[in-house]
């Protein structure tokens, strides 16, 4: 049956519901899912296991919400064609023509790259292929994750053999687990079993080291996900013995001593970041993105209230201390400080929204969905050109060129902000693929009590089945987070009673939900509200945010635009040249790096009148196009007055300090754009604002 693809079995299953409760037909107004000629056991009553909500088993708590299987979830409207955009992109060709990831790689039994790109490269491919059910992607998936899975040796070991670092084998676990989600492979929970046994084995002599005692907590989860499946306890044993060599990461943020710039001077790193050591490792910015998860899933075993906090604990420290606009912290490798021009690395964009997904399946904190939102929608689309053909190793907030020049980075080199191919270190160009498709695969997850929740918003279908045995499907119509209206229509495969849960946030004061047209009562921004009732088929959910236009206050206090959950940044004219990158082979379009230059000027401050930012804008909503996260694609644009701030200059190739707020000008007022910042190459987000007429 695995051979069937995945929506082809989900129909089949569900036909066969559907017979199982004397319905031979469809209900009237009722919508059944597509039948597939496919024989169904007679005996099969629920999902195969890789289509079942497994929830925690004992000794590990009950948590909110669980992660649903990969496919569940599938794209749809805008968010569908920015997947297709990254499959015809880099994530589609870049085997083809990347030494690091081409046919000699050691993750496909080669002599070349051993390390973690192979990994991180199938952690982003796979999702996307089979999110995207394409028959290219699906095959290259495969051939990646298939030599793993024919590889594993006599004592439990996998990938390269010359490789012996924990590390990329943590990714690598990553990867076989969504891969199970997507295909049921029934190699992949023996093959993940014998290899935990084998690293249990060796765990005292080979102690984690380097990268690996930093990142424990991306075993960890995969163990217990193991666990939940196998009940072996030996893979317990394991994670406590990871907690045990990792960092401590709780005692960091406990008594948080970094709270300004990092500098290789203060780190004792030389120029090339070769001699990487134990201080420079606990403030790099990527590692700590992956580790907002750690002591949260590790208190799932500890049972220890504070563990389950820390997550939430360093996030807001973080941003106390580095904290930036577009929702993640300063990481220039190392952490950097509030300023807008310093930056964040690629690598620290996925890494953080994977953080944040996991940690709101186990906190249920509906703030962690607001910054889950906040990033997907504005720093992540930031890092890329709008056809994802190119990306930078760091963005910044206030970003008035890009290219390759001297800047106030902590630690990175002057190439870092080119949009590119492989600016800087090429980790992120293997790491990239990862954001959006693992983003859509988890929009929606399962509750506690056998329900569903909406986690975050764009258009979708989710596909769940109800107590693992009555299917369930959401259709999500909506263009959020460019419009503030989403519908849902619920249309389980008979009258069921289970809790919808949707996700409000913070933001959206005024926030209605209607079901079938009645409006609900206690509709509170900030919460995750529960709709528990029967529902049947064709039902209608309605939510509106109003999208008010509003400022939050960061360094200097400079003011950031945002409504609902985008940030809003100053369109600013872009010269854009072409550079192709040297490489063995001829380089491929896909391979070009641009130097971006502006065209117009950057350094405004905006003029906020009393009673706030709504009395001095105009909203301009255009139609969503195929590339709605470039200059001119832009979906909503503010029309904001503002002043030029003749003092306000440039700085090492960079927009200077922010003139603290508020300042003075004597310039005549001009009416300016501001796009949404994932569309805005070149850009201007926190602004000093300007009293006076």
């Amino acid at each position: 049956m695995q051979k069937f693809k995945l929506n082809h079995l989900f129909a089949a299953l569900c036909l066969y519901a559907l017979l199982l409760n004397g319905l031979s037909s469809t209900a009237a107004g009722q919508k059944s899912f597509p039948r597939a000629a496919l024989k169904i056991n007679k005996t099969l009553t629920f999902a195969p296991e890789n289509l079942q909500i497994v929830k925690n088993r004992s000794p590990l708590p009950a948590i909110p919400f669980y992660p649903l299987p990969l496919t569940s979830v599938k794209p749809r409207g805008w968010l569908k064609r920015q997947l297709q955009i990254q499959a015809v992109g880099v994530t589609g060709k870049i085997d083809e023509f990347w030494k690091d990831l081409n046919a000699n790689s050691g993750w496909l039994g080669g002599t070349g790259e051993d390390w973690e790109r192979g990994p991180y490269y199938m952690d982003g491919l796979v999702p996307l292929a089979f999110l995207l059910d394409d028959p290219k992607l699906t095959a290259k998936a495969n051939k990646w994750v298939g030599w793993t899975l024919a590889n594993q040796r006599a004592d439990g070991s996998i990938g390269p053999v010359k490789n012996d670092a924990w590390w990329s084998r943590m990714i690598m676990m990553k990867v076989l687990i969504q891969y199970y989600e997507a295909t049921g492979d029934k190699r992949v929970i023996p093959l993940l079993s014998k290899y935990a046994d084998y690293h249990l084995a060796r765990a005292k002599e080979k102690p984690l080291n380097e990268w690996a005692k930093y990142r424990w907590g991306d075993e960890v989860m995969s163990l217990l996900w193991l666990y939940n499946r196998t009940s072996d306890k030996k893979l317990l044993d394991l994670a406590r013995t990871l907690h045990e060599q990792g960092f401590d990461w709780r005692a960091q943020f406990d008594d948080f001593s970094f709270k300004e710039k990092m500098t290789a001077e203060k780190l004792g790193l030389n120029k090339e970041l070769s001699n990487n050591n134990e201080l420079a490792l606990s403030v790099h910015g990527v590692n700590n993105g992956m580790a907002l998860k750690t002591e949260t899933i590790w208190s799932q075993l500890s049972r220890d209230e504070n563990d389950r906090a820390a997550g939430q604990k360093m996030l807001d420290t973080l941003d106390k201390y580095h904290g930036l606009p577009n929702g993640l912290f300063s990481g220039d490798e190392h952490l950097a400080g509030t300023n807008p021009s310093q930056g964040v690395e690629t690598c620290a964009v996925v890494e953080t929204m994977f953080s944040l997904e996991q940690l709101i399946s186990v906190s249920g904190n509906p703030a962690l969905a607001d910054r889950l939102e906040k990033i997907a929608f504005n720093a992540l689309p930031g890092a890329f050109t709008g056809d994802m053909s190119a990306h930078q190793y760091d963005q910044q907030p206030n970003q008035i060129r890009a290219d390759k020049a001297p800047r106030g980075w902590s630690t990175n080199g002057d190439e870092s902000n080119v949009f590119g191919f492989e600016p800087w270190f090429g980790c992120c160009t293997a790491n990239q693929h990862q954001g959006f498709p693992k983003f859509t695969a988890n929009l929606w997850m399962a509750t506690g009590d056998g329900g569903i929740a909406a986690i975050a918003y764009a258009p979708s279908e989710v596909r769940i089945f109800i107590a693992n045995k009555i299917p369930v499907s959401i259709v999500e119509e909506t263009e959020y987070p460019f419009r503030g209206d989403i519908k849902l229509t619920v249309n389980p495969h008979k009258p069921t009673r289970f809790p919808l849960v949707l996700h409000i946030p913070a933001w959206a004061d005024g926030a209605i939900v209607k079901v079938n047209g009645v409006r609900q009562t206690n509709v509170q921004a900030g919460t995750f509200h529960r709709l528990d009732r029967q529902w049947k088929a064709n039902d209608k959910v309605e939510i509106n945010f109003p999208l008010k236009t509003r400022t939050t206050s960061w360094f200097n206090d400079s003011i950031a635009v945002e409504r609902g959950p985008l940030i809003f940044s100053l369109r600013i004219g872009e010269k854009v040249s072409r550079q192709m990158v040297k490489m063995n082979n001829p380089a491929p379009p896909e391979a070009a790096d641009y130097k971006i230059e502006p065209t117009s000027a950057w350094n405004y401050g905006l003029l906020i009148p009393n009673g706030g930012i709504e009395k001095n804008v105009e909203v301009v909503n255009k139609p969503i196009g195929e590339y709605p996260f470039t200059t001119l694609g832009a979906p909503v644009e503010l029309r904001v007055k503002a002043k030029r701030l003749p003092q306000w200059k440039e700085a090492m190739n960079s927009a200077g300090t922010p003139p603290p707020s508020p300042v003075t000008s004597n310039a005549k007022t001009e009416t300016v754009t501001l796009i949404p910042y994932g569309a805005a190459k070149l850009r201007i987000t926190a602004f000093p604002f300007v009293t006076g007429n």
